[in-house]
């Protein structure tokens, strides 16, 4: 009985072991099955999970581009309503505060602005046309010379390198304006103002009849000036040229407080045939002699109360104070002037016809020669050693044109005043602009004057484009007669 009972129990015992048994492999079998079913799933549920993700992603770039799109249309929009409206508001303001006059002004300079960027735009010309451009000028300056001949009206030559045309559209433009409207041009008062023969002011002489060329002299001079006021200017031309002369003046009076004396060859009596021998050769026919260029050996006898005159050509442009010039020492010398003789260059021989005894006699070939253009003449020294009379004795000689070209007026200076020339000091006066194209910047930066001596004159097309600012910035363009005329500037 006890044996039958130890054989059960042990049975049970056998049967339990092997029921935990099948459990714990059911349960580990269960638990394999979901492990593997988390870390592997099926591939068409992982291709819709991404696809779903890339179309939310897709959508989300959409939104945030229009987002972008519009926030950008928004802020231009933004800004463009604002500047429209400190525009308008600008303008209204100007409506109600500014006049015609203001507004006319200011158009005024926004159109010389724009010329300026034009000329600063403006390419260089080419060798050719320079040289094509410079023919045609010549030609026409020949032309209206044999027209005024023909017509007795010209008793002068006409400026080397002029324009013609429009140097006579300009002339007859002015004299239109005078005829017109002849109240406001006043006439010469009866009895000049004290600073014209005033000695302790600062006077210039120029003989021209470039009307535009002179305004520019004095304009320039005047900027520079410490003291614009102590500045006078004597401006000789011909007798048909002075009412344009005081027409643009009277409509373009002289800057900053200078004076300016417009003087015809008809208002110095002493100028006659009996008494110089320049007008004498002229009036016997010799139309070679330059009237207005020759004057300037007239300076003592034009301006008796002056002790010093500084002789300013028409083709200079002034950069600073001049007044410096009236306290150069000339050293008991008539005239100083800008020495031009470097090596065998520009010397006496050049000037001078040295096959004729009379210029054998008294001058040296190989001495300097200078310019003219900007000179220093001390008139109380020019009366001492009576330079007029010497300059008479060789007119006489040089009748008939042996000793030098009488066209040419500066040998005439070389020998008036040979040996009585101060050299003076190069920082004064800048020459070549209207000849050599490769002047040093710093030599023009540095000149108190710059000379556009040769035949591209600064008012014409064939000028060096490199130079000509110089000379524009003090044309008055809101004359309207240079549009008219049709000046290149």
């Amino acid at each position: 009985m006890a044996g039958g009972s130890r054989a059960s129990s042990a049975q049970r015992r056998a049967a339990l072991a092997a029921l935990i048994t099948l459990l714990f492999l059911a349960s580990l079998s269960f638990l394999l099955s979901a492990t593997g079913t988390t870390s592997a799933p099926k591939p068409s549920r992982l291709a819709a999970i991404r696809r779903h993700a890339e179309d939310h992603a897709a959508v989300l770039a959409a939104y945030a581009a229009q987002a972008r799109k519009l926030s950008a249309a928004s802020a231009s929009q933004t800004e463009s309503f604002i500047s429209m409206s400190a525009h308008l508001s600008s303008l209204s303001s100007r409506l109600s505060l500014s006049t015609v006059a203001l507004l006319e002004k200011e158009t005024r300079g926004h159109i010389k602005r724009a010329r300026a960027l034009a000329g600063a735009a403006k390419e260089a010309f080419d060798t050719q046309s320079k040289i094509q451009k410079l023919s045609d000028t010549v030609f026409a300056v020949g032309q209206q010379l044999l027209r005024a001949r023909r017509a007795g009206l010209l008793n002068s030559r006409i400026a080397a390198g002029s324009t013609p045309k429009s140097l006579h559209c300009l002339a007859m433009r002015l004299l239109e304006a005078r005829l017109v409207n002849a109240s406001a041009i006043p006439d010469d008062p009866p009895v000049p103002p004290p600073q014209f023969t005033d000695p302790a002011l600062y006077h210039y002489a120029i003989f021209s009849d470039n009307v535009l060329a002179v305004s520019v002299v004095v304009a320039s001079a005047a900027r520079a000036a410490a003291e614009p006021s102590r500045h006078v200017f004597h401006v000789v031309t011909a007798p048909m040229y002075l009412p344009a002369f005081r027409v643009w003046f009277a409509r373009r009076p002289p800057p900053l407080g200078t004076h300016v004396q417009l003087l015809a060859v008809s208002d110095f009596p002493f100028l006659n045939t009996s008494s110089s021998p320049v007008l004498r050769q002229i009036e016997d026919g010799n139309r070679d002699v330059p009237l207005l260029d020759y004057l300037r050996f007239y300076l003592p006898e034009m301006f008796p109360a002056l002790r010093r005159v500084v002789l300013l050509e028409d083709d200079v442009v002034v950069q600073r104070d001049l007044a410096g010039m009236w306290r150069i020492d000339l050293g008991g010398k008539v005239n100083a002037a800008l020495e031009t003789c470097f090596g065998g260059f520009r010397r006496y021989g050049k000037h001078l016809n040295f096959s004729e005894p009379a210029v054998q006699e008294q001058f040296n070939p190989r001495a300097c020669a200078w310019s003219y253009g900007v000179n220093v003449f001390d008139l109380q020294a020019w009366r001492r050693d009576q330079c007029t009379e010497r300059f008479h004795r060789l007119m006489e000689m040089n009748e008939n044109g042996t000793l030098w070209d009488p066209a040419s007026v500066l040998p005439a200076g070389l020998m008036t005043f040979y040996g009585n020339t101060r050299p003076l000091d190069r920082s004064w006066h800048v020459m070549g602009l209207g000849y050599n194209p490769h002047i040093r910047p710093e030599d023009i930066e540095g000149a108190a004057v710059v000379h556009f001596n040769g035949n591209m004159k600064p008012w014409l097309d064939v000028a060096f484009n490199q130079y000509k600012h110089l000379w524009t910035k003090h044309v008055d363009t809101e004359m309207e007669f240079l549009t008219l005329c049709n000046f290149g500037l």
